[in-house]
């Protein structure tokens, strides 16, 4: 009796050691567990489609966005341009007769080659009215010394020297980095001498060098209109416009004399920022319907199927996509009227045609049904920056599973070591009971033993 006892309490301490913990415990932790690991991850997927999404409003959110207009021009090779979203529709013909042009002189042959010397002494070189000193002495009197003094020197404007030797000796190459008729270059010798007087030049004294390139204005005309530039980039000539001049037109007024240029609201440019909301709203919408998602065959549900913060979004950007905006015109008043529709899957429809369309014959309207204070982009964005603001609907919910992961660490810690105490405690009763056992067994023998060594009663028989 003893030994079925002690077995029958050996067998329910096993029990208890393979068990390891409680089942109600361990399924509240391991719940626990998976909404704190994989709910986590989840709502960062969500947050990163609305980011992404709120990121094309941006381009849409502003009537500004609606006022971008293009510069096209008949002929790039002549000229091309861009346009602010100040400048006025309308075409304009343009001719070119003159490009702007930056300076270049070459001085008279100097006898040798680049170490050739020219002297000693200061020489002042002026660009407009900018100008500096060059200062030469026995260590850098040559015309490569004086070219490398040009270009290293403080408060060079932008001359740059160069030494080019040719078969009737070295040459000093003067470059202006300006272009325009007012950035000429002069070259006077100010310490009182006259040993590099063969290097000056002024307007008044042109000996010493040959003008390779003029410096010279651009000229071009606007419409009929005369003006010249400093620069082949031109701002300041057609109100929010600038010109980028590249080659003259032919003379005359024939084929070839001038250049068509338009001014027209950029229609491509809204189309494409247009086109970039579809797709990023399909994006978000594709993460929303994987995170609420259930498959039947599996019985497998997504990570936020049934959670009210993910229907409260979707439900929250669905209404402003399928409402009505008073634009002004009765004809477009809604993303479907410019060619925006629902799919059956919820996600979006471009047809670029039907807004083209609508931009032609409305475009305030379009501006208004995207920008305007209750338009489609600037009321999502509103809302947007709401939800995903410090203190807003997903911060909070993060805020609180935050709070949670902090508390299962806690409950991690507390388990851990529970199950370790029990480890330890289970771990002991096996040795007392195997102790005990061994010993039961011993007794057992011995008594077995002694059993049968006792003498046969045997019975009598009637």
């Amino acid at each position: 009796m003893k030994i079925a006892m002690a077995q029958q309490a050996f067998d329910s301490v096993l029990v208890q050691l393979r068990s390891g913990r409680d089942e109600a415990a361990v399924f509240t932790f391991d719940s626990s567990l998976h909404e704190r690991v994989g709910f986590t991850g989840d709502l960062g997927t969500l947050k990163g489609a609305l980011s992404t999404f709120q990121g094309t409003l941006g381009a849409l959110a502003t009537p500004g966005a609606f006022n971008a207009q293009a510069a096209t021009s008949s002929s790039p090779a002549i000229l091309t341009a861009t346009a602010s979203s100040s400048a006025v529709a309308g075409t304009y013909t343009v001719s070119v007769t003159k490009l702007a042009q930056a300076q270049q002189l070459v001085s008279k042959p100097i006898v040798g080659d680049a170490s050739a010397v020219v002297g000693t002494g200061t020489l002042k070189v002026s660009l407009g009215a900018a100008s500096f000193n060059v200062n030469l002495t026995s260590a850098n009197d040559t015309v490569a010394g004086l070219a490398a003094a040009i270009n290293s020197a403080t408060g060079n404007p932008g001359v740059t020297a160069t030494v080019i030797t040719g078969t009737d000796g070295a040459h000093l190459i003067l470059s202006s980095t300006l272009t325009g008729a007012a950035n000429s270059i002069q070259v006077a010798e100010t310490d009182g001498g006259t040993a590099l007087s063969a290097l000056t030049y002024s307007t008044a004294s042109t000996t010493n060098y040959i003008e390779n390139t003029p410096a010279q204005d651009a000229a071009f005309s606007i419409s009929g209109i005369n003006h010249t530039s400093a620069s082949n980039t031109v701002s300041d000539a057609l109100s929010g416009v600038t010109l980028n001049l590249l080659a003259t037109t032919a003379a005359g007024t024939g084929a070839g004399s001038s250049v068509n240029l338009t001014v027209a609201n950029d229609t491509a440019a809204i189309t494409t920022n247009i086109g970039a909301f579809v797709t990023a709203y399909n994006a978000l919408e594709s993460s929303i319907a994987s995170l609420r998602s259930y498959d039947s065959t599996t019985h497998t549900a997504g990570p936020m199927l049934g959670d009210a913060l993910l229907t409260g979004i979707q439900n929250e950007v669905r209404s402003v996509l399928y409402g009505l905006v008073n634009t002004g015109s009765a004809a477009y008043t809604s993303l479907a009227s410019v060619g925006i529709t629902t799919k059956s899957d919820g996600t979006l429809n471009f047809n670029s045609s039907k807004l083209q369309t609508a931009l032609t014959a409305a475009p305030s309207a379009v501006s208004a049904l995207f920008s305007g204070a209750n338009g489609v982009a600037a009321t999502l964005n509103t809302q947007l920056n709401a939800d995903l603001a410090s203190g807003g609907s997903i911060d909070s919910r993060s805020k609180t599973l935050v709070s949670k992961e902090n508390a299962l660490t806690d409950q991690t810690k507390q388990l851990d070591a529970q199950m370790a105490a029990l480890t330890a405690s289970l771990t002991q009763q096996y040795a007392s009971l195997n102790t005990l056992l061994s010993k039961l067994q011993s007794t057992s023998a011995a008594l077995t033993q002694q059993l049968s060594s006792l003498p046969v009663v045997q019975q009598k028989t009637g």
